[in-house]
């Protein structure tokens, strides 16, 4: 009988202790940081965290908010930290990421209209030129996505040992495997999966905009429609689509939307032609870019709240 006390005992113990040891991890306070810096900084929300980190650190802070320099801290882990609800996905391995880091200490939780939303975003460049845009603008995306309450993954390409892809179709096919495991584990909730490309964007030039979707979706085409109706409204142009939105027509993403689960639509930027037809014509704005796909996303998961 007193070993098997003695036994459950120590179980208890391990479990306990090993349940301490994985609900915070230490960070070392920097030149002016105080309790509500440190925890932004951590992608946390300070308001709701701040008497946790209290709880947890309440052998070093005895008064005021000020941290001392140097000093280690714990700081506890949460599923709504911007580092979990922003990931960064390399597409042929496991590999998270957070997607920000030091813009941790400038991102605060707007609202949570989008609390029980998921998105996959996909920087689809077209020439090395067209990264940096792509890329800035899908990372703004994903910011304004977050800081109303949804989970955001962004699709890398390439591994960190610098190999790309031989073949479209593998990386195709590693982006329908990755996404659609996330699907299944966020069954449920709200998600989409967005493709931005661009080609020949110029810092001077408009551009033109155009958004597709999957035509046995009509998830994915009122996705597309929400999208393309914002950036109607701000077109600099009496020209634009009559179309609300078009019909994806190339083979990859044909191919995404044949196999990934979730509704996905297609925004494709391009330097302004005059020849050009059934596209919306913008000026070069990343910012003001990021937060009309934004706006669109918004309204769409509003839509579908109201129905629901």
């Amino acid at each position: 009988m007193k070993f098997r006390l003695s036994l459950l005992f120590w179980v208890w113990a391990t479990i306990f202790i090993f349940a301490q040891e994985h609900t915070f991890y230490n960070v070392v306070a920097e030149q002016g940081d105080g309790i509500f810096s440190l925890l932004r900084k951590q992608g946390l929300d300070p308001a709701k965290h701040y008497g946790e980190f209290l709880e947890l650190n309440s052998d070093k802070i005895t008064e005021g908010t000020a941290l001392k320099l140097g000093e280690e801290y714990k700081v506890p882990y949460a599923s709504d930290s911007f580092k979990k609800t922003g990931v960064l996905v390399e597409a042929d391995k496991d590999a998270e990421v957070p997607i920000f880091d030091k813009e941790l200490g400038q991102m605060s939780l707007k609202s949570e209209k989008l609390k029980e939303a998921v998105y996959y975003l996909i920087a689809d460049n077209s020439s090395v030129g067209e990264e940096m845009f792509v890329n800035d603008v899908t990372k703004r995306l994903a910011a304004d996505l977050m800081v109303n309450g949804a989970k955001v993954y962004i699709m890398g390409e390439n591994t960190s040992d610098g190999q790309s892809y031989e073949t479209s179709a593998e990386l195709m096919g590693d982006y329908i495997k990755v996404i659609n495991k996330w699907f299944i584990q966020n069954r449920g909730k709200y998600q989409r999966v967005l493709i931005i490309q661009s080609e020949n964007v110029t810092d001077s030039g408009n551009m033109e905009v155009a958004v597709y979707h999957y035509n046995k979706s009509s998830q994915g085409q009122r996705f597309a429609q929400n999208i393309q109706n914002v950036f109607k409204e701000k077109s600099i142009s009496n020209r634009t689509s009559e179309e609300p939105s078009l019909i994806f027509e190339d083979k990859n993403t044909l191919f995404l939307a044949k196999n990934m689960l979730p509704a996905i639509s297609l925004l494709t930027v391009k330097g302004a032609a005059k020849t050009s037809e059934n596209k919306i014509f913008i000026k070069p704005d990343k910012k003001e870019f990021a937060n009309l796909i934004s706006n669109g996303i918004i309204n769409d998961y509003a839509d579908v709240e109201f129905e629901n």
